[in-house]
């Protein structure tokens, strides 16, 4: 996978948040399409956190004269205990 790829794949999951965010104010009255985009939007979410770590990390082994490739994606529950 490449950093390319990896930053498409970024602004295709933004386009799709700010589509469920917009949805979420549409279907704010309907309980169960509500639960159904704010479901979607954790995935969304927690995709990007992963895409951005991977990135991230790929720039730091290339900046380090490593290879790249090298990195691969990391489990949620590791992404996701980071501190902002």
């Amino acid at each position: 996978m490449s950093d390319e790829s990896i930053a498409g794949r970024i602004e295709r999951l933004v386009a799709e948040e700010h589509e469920l965010r917009s949805r979420e104010q549409v279907d704010g009255a309907s309980s169960e399409r509500l639960a159904d985009d704010q479901a979607k939007l954790q995935a969304v979410e927690l995709e990007l956190d992963q895409c951005w770590d991977l990135l991230r990390r790929r720039r730091a082994l290339r900046d380090a004269g490593a290879d790249p490739d090298a990195a691969a994606p990391r489990d949620a529950e590791t992404v996701e205990r980071y501190l902002q």
